[in-house]
């Protein structure tokens, strides 16, 4: 059994497509970012960086000694359960390497740089003009990279589909929807439309969609989300810890 903690947003869906491919056995407990569920003690002691998804796996693999393992960081938990269960992680070592180099460049290029262009397009207030383009050219480069990456080859890496495509669609699912078309970018249109047939993506995506956001969010909502500091964030902590 995985408990899996989780918030319907792309780096959620990184998850939730993994275990609806797997067809692992899991408990959704949604972490509400916009309440800041995600500051409470007992989620720190599973997800340090107070953010989710993270997961509890209570049948790992042996060299855990059958103790439950918690782990955070989408790229991390991608990465386990692909070991656990071998699958959707090339065996050979360069389809390996080639897996491993995707998902890293996904976690440290096309998400923050998503992430950031999404936080400047949709929430914050006022004018950023640098910013705003800064992010929404970085995010533009990056699906660049993709289109390169794709030409020729159905998917990023290991010739098979693997937790690197899994990483990156999310992200690229979303991309009209931060005023970034794809017309330009045939390969990565392709490659999001094939992943986007698979019923397990479907599912994944769909886990949770009566959370989604429809407002914007309030000011406390914004402090919550966007506004933390090293102080701020362990004030949150002790403040969840008197309430438990």
């Amino acid at each position: 059994m995985i408990d899996f903690y989780y918030w319907p947003t792309p780096n959620g869906w990184k998850v939730s497509i993994m275990l609806e491919e797997l067809g692992i056995k899991y408990r959704m407990i949604p972490v509400n970012i916009s309440k800041g569920e995600q500051f409470t003690p007992k989620f720190l002691t599973i997800s340090p960086n107070n953010r989710m998804p993270a997961i509890v796996d209570h049948n790992p693999p042996p060299e855990y000694d059958s103790k439950p393992v918690t782990i955070f960081e989408s790229g991390a938990i991608l990465l386990h359960l692909a070991r656990k269960t071998g699958n959707f992680l090339a065996t050979d070592p360069v389809g390996e390497k080639e897996t491993l180099e995707w998902l890293f460049w996904q976690v440290g290029n096309l998400g923050p740089m998503a992430g950031q262009h999404s936080h400047f397009w949709n929430y914050a207030d006022g004018e950023h003009e640098y910013a705003a383009t800064r992010y929404a050219n970085e995010y533009n480069r990056c699906i660049g990279v993709l289109e390169r990456r794709l030409e020729g080859r159905d998917w990023l890496a290991g010739g098979a589909y693997s937790i690197a495509d899994m990483a990156s669609w999310p992200w690229v699912l979303i991309a009209k929807a931060m005023d970034q078309p794809l017309d330009n970018f045939p390969n990565v249109s392709r490659w999001r439309s094939a992943i986007k047939e698979r019923p397990a993506v479907q599912k994944g995506v769909d886990l949770g969609k009566d959370l989604r956001r429809t407002a914007p969010p309030s000011d406390e909502e914004r402090k919550l989300l966007y506004q933390q500091t090293a102080q701020s964030t362990s004030a949150l902590a002790k403040k969840a810890s008197s309430k438990d």
